[in-house]
């Protein structure tokens, strides 16, 4: 199928192992994918080089949008608080005041001008911080959103949103990448890795991904420092 004959969609592409599963996911269910970063101030930079690289790995079209959340702050990932080494009761420092909600608005923007019905997201509510903004009633509520603050809702598309490792354990992420060939030493999930992408393997990030290799039997490629 041509990519004229598919139809499109707006992935979200971090540079994360979630979102270049998802990637892979979207494209093997036929989609003309559009990977969409976002440069939000975040001080692991380094996601976003690997961003390029993943859609680089499936030849799709990238583009990185410039949002300053750094000028708000409120998180260990944009402000000048500590990233924590362990998870914690109740919402940690490292979530990031609506950063989901305002990385959908722009995929749904982008979304509207290629013409695309559908996006995705690397979001997950079983292995994950307890970010609000990553359950299901989020994403379901933000489709909803979707379909009634556009015109291409109001005149008639179905716009989707999709979040398909929501409910799948890290481990599973694991597996299901590995069955679609994702290149996981391409991808960055810490909250503090270095210029070169080298993982600390201490913060939440790294403790989840960690777990999510050894709980699936599959040799961990990350570079830690």
């Amino acid at each position: 199928m041509s990519d004229k004959q598919q139809p499109k969609a707006v992935v979200l592409v971090s540079g994360g192992m979630d979102s270049a599963v998802t990637l892979a996911i979207a494209r093997a269910q036929g989609y003309a994918c559009h990977a969409l970063s976002v440069e939000y101030g975040q001080r692991h930079v380094s996601e976003l080089a690997a961003a390029q690289r993943v859609a680089a790995r499936y030849a799709v079209a990238h583009k990185t949008v410039r949002v300053d959340l750094r000028s708000i702050g409120g998180s260990a990932l944009t402000d000048d608080i500590a990233v924590p080494e362990q998870g914690g009761e109740g919402i940690p420092v490292t979530y990031v005041p609506a950063r989901n909600t305002i990385m959908l608005s722009i995929a749904l923007g982008w979304a509207e001008v290629l013409g695309a019905q559908d996006i995705f997201c690397g979001v997950n509510a079983v292995d994950y911080s307890g970010y609000p903004d990553c359950r299901p009633e989020f994403i379901e509520a933000f489709e909803r959103l979707a379909n009634l603050a556009t015109k291409a809702g109001v005149e008639g598309a179905k716009l989707g949103v999709h979040a398909p490792l929501i409910r799948l354990s890290k481990a599973d992420i694991v597996r299901r990448g590995n069955e679609l060939g994702v290149d996981f030493a391409a991808t960055v999930s810490c909250y503090q890795a270095d210029a070169d992408g080298r993982a600390c393997g201490h913060c939440d990030a790294c403790r989840l991904r960690a777990l999510g290799f050894a709980d699936a039997g599959v040799a961990d490629p990350t570079r830690y420092r």
